[in-house]
Order: structure tokens, then sequence, then C-alpha cells
């Protein structure tokens, strides 16, 4: 995985000026645009360089969208249905058709693979397959693995990080920017998090938020849950992990998978189920990864790889029954040896 420094991530243009460079890239695309319109759009991009900045993201993000839809079965007879519709309709409205309808079965990787246009006006964000690291001013330092985003809302009384997507590994400690001491809170979708030194990790998922509190021979710190599920603040303790939901907090017995060693760019299972490693493996990879029924069940220990997932999947037939199967770059299928 390839790190994004804390500059790259903070020089994102603003979603409006997002929106504008979408706005241009659709009119100079649709029906043969008069040349005054070419014209325009270089004396936009030329006024501020968040425009620029902008553009390049927007034609960089749409020529690579572009490159999957081909990967995927059928896709020639879809763009030549959205180029068709693009004569008739305009741009906008063969997109939104295209989106709407063609493409409901792979909805989950849609999904996945649009987030860029939602974590531009993100503070702090990673794309697929890419992790972050950052430093605080308050010396609190954020690590956010694969396509995950964070806003920063810090006030003189309390600081507060909202989890938007994705996942992330906090290391907080004392209050370095205010003589009284505010609390570290962290949000999701779920609940309400205060970090109390140490280190801990939130993984927001579509139906609930795991907490970890990291353990080891070093640990030190805990989390407050200030989740209204819970009806109290609830400690979790270095070495625990919670999963709550806007219903309750569970305490997790036991896990398969280490929830900080993607930090490390590593993914280490203990007795995994094989569909679900499947799964985790496919949030650090473009396109569309599964594994078939038969073989879900599977189970598999050890500790692999991120930087290189193809490599990842290569090694999997080594020690399990399985073959992977590459219907194109963006479209792998693991199955049963034959």
């Amino acid at each position: 995985m390839s790190n994004a420094s804390l500059h790259g991530a903070k020089r994102q243009p603003p979603a409006l000026v997002v929106k504008q460079a979408i706005q241009w890239m659709l009119r100079l695309n649709n029906q043969a645009p008069a040349p005054c319109v070419y014209e325009q759009c270089a004396r936009w991009r030329a006024e501020h360089d968040d425009h620029e900045c902008a553009w390049q993201r927007v034609q960089a993000l749409n020529t690579e969208l572009n490159s999957r839809f081909q990967a995927l079965p059928a896709a020639g007879a879809a763009f030549e249905a959205l180029e068709t519709s693009a004569q008739r309709l305009g741009r906008r409205q063969a997109l939104k058709l295209l989106c709407g309808t063609m493409l409901v079965g792979s909805s989950t990787w849609l999904a996945k693979d649009f987030a860029p246009w939602q974590q531009w006006s993100a503070d702090f964000a990673t794309r697929v397959g890419e992790s972050g690291s950052y430093q605080l001013q308050d010396g609190t330092r954020l690590q956010l693995n694969t396509d995950s985003a964070v806003d920063q809302d810090y006030t003189p009384q309390r600081r507060l990080i909202n989890l938007t997507k994705g996942e992330i590994l906090v290391a907080c400690g004392a209050d370095a920017q205010s003589a009284i001491p505010r609390p570290l809170l962290l949000s999701s979708r779920h609940g309400l998090f205060e970090g109390i030194a140490g280190r801990f990790v939130v993984r927001q998922e579509t139906d609930r938020t795991l907490v970890s509190v990291l353990g080891g021979q070093l640990a030190e710190g805990s989390v407050l849950i200030r989740s209204p599920a819970t009806g109290h603040d609830l400690k979790i303790q270095p070495g625990q992990t919670f999963s709550i939901t806007a219903q309750r907090a569970t305490l997790l017995t036991s896990q398969a998978m280490d929830p900080g060693a993607w930090a490390d760019g590593l993914i280490v299972t203990k007795d995994m189920r094989l569909g679900e490693f499947i799964t985790e493996v496919a949030r650090y990879r473009h396109g569309y990864l599964t594994c078939t029924d038969d073989i879900a069940d599977l189970r598999l220990s050890g500790v692999f790889r991120l930087e290189d997932t193809d490599k990842l999947l290569a090694i999997l037939p080594q020690t399990l029954p399985v073959q992977v199967r590459y219907r194109s770059r963006w479209w792998v299928t693991l199955q049963r040896q034959a």
C-alpha cells in the first residue's frame, strides 16, 4: 500500500469546485460543444490552482471508471447503449441511466469505487489500496486504512474526529494544544467514543462499528463507549474489541483477524473463513473479488502482506484446494481446484 502524505490529503479541492469541474466535463462531452465552451473551461481552469487540481482529478477518475466499466462482462454493449443515449438525452442523463439500470448487480463494487467523489471534501482521506498517516497539532496521530475518510472538528472545549467511512487507528495522549485538557472524541454512525491515551482502532461497517484497544507488552490506555445503546459509559480495556450497533454494545470473545495488523500492511488471520478473508482482501483492491459458495467455509491461518493483493491471492492455492480465475484484471473469482 502507498502512503498518502499530510500535505497531499489536505490539498483537496473544495466540494463546490469539484462539482464545477464535473459540470465542465459534462458540457465538453455533450454533443459537439461550441469552441467558446472550450475557451471558457480553459479560463476557469486558469483562475485558481484548486480549479486545475479538481479538473485533473475528475478527468483521471473518469478515465479510470471508463476502463473498469469496459472490464465488466457485456460492458461493450452497455457502453454502446450509453453512447446512443448520450446522443439523444445528453451525457448527464445517460450516465444516470447507466448507473441506475445497467449495473444493479455490481452495486457494492460501484459504491466502493465511486467513493472518491465523496472523499474529496473530507479533511483526511485515502483511496482503495492506500493508507495514510497524519500528525495533528494536539499530538494525536491518525492512521487511515484503505478507502477511509475522517473530518476533524476541534473547539476550545473538545477534540472531535468524525469517521465518515472506513477504518482508523488513533494514537492519543495528553492534549498538547490546551492548558485545560480536552477530551478526545471519535464518532461513527453507531456511537461516540472517548480515547484515554493508548492506541485504538475504529472500523465502521454498514450495520455496526468495531472498536479495539490494542494490546501487547506495552499496552496502556482505554476507550470509553459513549453510545446511547449502552445507557452508560462502558470502558474497553487493552486487548478487547466491542461491536457497537444502534441497540447494543457487545464484547467479542474471539476474533479471526488481528484488528491492528493492517497498520503494518498485513492481514493476520487465525482459523478464518475463506469467504470472510476474500471479503477483507477485496477492500484493498479495485474491481470485483469473490469466491464460490462451495469453498467459502474453508479455513486459513497465517500472515499475508497487503502490498500486492495479486501475489497474496496467488499463494492461496499452495495451502488450500482452490484456484484463482481472472476474467479480467478487475473481475477475479476463487473456485475449487478442478
